[in-house]
């Protein structure tokens, strides 16, 4: 791996009857079908969409 400090996310609940803003921020961390599972850089950015949708997905 690179020097690169990443976090892997896991969409554990589904995103139907949330709200919209809360279904483009999944979309917008790059999880697409319950249990998908991607790693991302570990910015800022990144933590405040995650702390956002908490409740939808799970850092593993």
């Amino acid at each position: 791996m690179s020097d690169e400090k990443t976090i892997k996310i896991k969409l554990v609940k589904s995103v139907i009857g949330t709200k919209k803003k809360h279904r483009d921020t999944v979309v917008g961390l790059g999880l697409r079908k319950l249990n998908s599972v991607r790693e991302l850089e570990d910015t800022s950015a990144v933590r405040g969409m995650i702390n956002k949708v908490s409740y939808l997905v799970k850092v593993i």
